[in-house]
């Protein structure tokens, strides 16, 4: 009864077709606009060089802008301290991994993480007990509410966890074939810094997350002190089983003075491999993974079609 009363509700329909229609001009809009992210990679490298370029000359580089001039989210989070803390690298390398390197990046996951649950809780309580959409017992409508503040704490860790996801899924597929133009570029007598600026610049087009992560480790090797360092900044940026191998292959080049294309074509060799065994696997897998669906949707329909004439000349006989 109080879901017939909702739908006749003339200001729940009015809500109702105004998100519909939001979400087809979102949609819309989103579809016709090209997205290159090519330049927001290079953007984000470009900062980073002139971040390593003024710690070079000042020795010790200031990351903090004046509060006067910082945004909101900023100042709030700098006037209540939340970010002091042990976690702090961790929180900055998450966000990192998901792709977000800007000054602010780390603010504004701090402001959402403050701000987000009493306004989740907020709308929910707007609806539930002084709109009155849903109508339920008090003490219902209370756990709803406390499920919104919880919801909006943990909302800023799923958008950034599903982020991080799509970007190792993305760099993962376009690994090998970056390992491969770094074998050719050792082998052709680049070295290693100027590999992986050439790497950068010629797979930026197919993939703008490798190229920004390629760069940013080229533009570490020309400006820090301890090569390894930057090397282990990449492993730490992109946590995926081949990437960390090549870290640690280049560690050891630079350490004992291994020829690189040797050592880099040994290491696209395996990746070469676990390729193909990962899609062996996936092969091997596939007869048991199609059961199902052929039994509830290929069989019923063949029976059908083969059973059925048969059944109708039967039942044309028996009437």
């Amino acid at each position: 009864m109080n879901i017939e009363r909702l739908i006749h509700d003339p200001t729940f329909l009015a809500t109702i077709c105004g998100l519909g229609a939001a979400g087809v001009v979102v949609l819309i809009w989103s579809a016709l606009i090209e997205h290159d992210p090519l330049p927001a990679r290079l953007k984000n490298v470009t900062q980073r060089r002139s971040e390593l370029r003024a710690a070079e000359r000042q020795k010790k580089m200031s990351r903090r802008p004046a509060t006067s001039t910082a945004s909101f989210a900023r100042r709030v989070v700098l006037k209540l301290r939340l970010e002091q803390g042990k976690k702090i690298d961790e929180l900055r390398r998450k966000l990192a991994r998901g792709g977000y390197r800007a000054r602010d990046a780390i603010f504004t996951y701090l402001f959402a993480k403050l701000a987000l649950p009493p306004a989740v809780a907020f709308v929910a309580f707007l609806y539930v007990f002084i709109l009155h959409a849903v109508h339920v017992k008090p003490i219902i409508g209370l756990l709803i509410v406390i499920f919104g503040a919880v919801f909006g704490l943990m909302l800023p860790d799923i958008l950034l966890k599903n982020q991080s996801q799509k970007r190792e899924k993305v760099l993962k597929k376009a690994m090998p074939d970056a390992l491969d133009l770094m074998v050719i570029c050792a082998e052709a007598g680049l070295s290693l810094d100027s590999s992986f600026d050439r790497v950068s610049r010629e797979i930026g087009p197919s993939c703008p997350e490798l190229a920004e992560e390629v760069g940013l480790t080229s533009v570490e090797l020309g400006f820090l002190p301890d090569r390894a360092k930057a090397l282990q900044n990449l492993a730490d940026r992109v946590p995926l089983q081949g990437v960390v191998a090549l870290a640690n292959t280049l560690i050891q080049t630079e350490k004992y003075g291994t020829p690189l294309a040797q050592s880099l074509r040994v290491l696209s060799a395996e990746m070469r491999e676990e390729r193909i065994m990962a899609a062996e696997t996936k092969a091997a897998k596939l007869p048991a993974t199609l059961t199902i669906p052929m039994i509830l949707f290929i069989l019923p329909p063949l029976f059908v079609v083969l059973i059925g004439p048969a059944a109708l000349k039967v039942m044309g006989m028996m009437h």
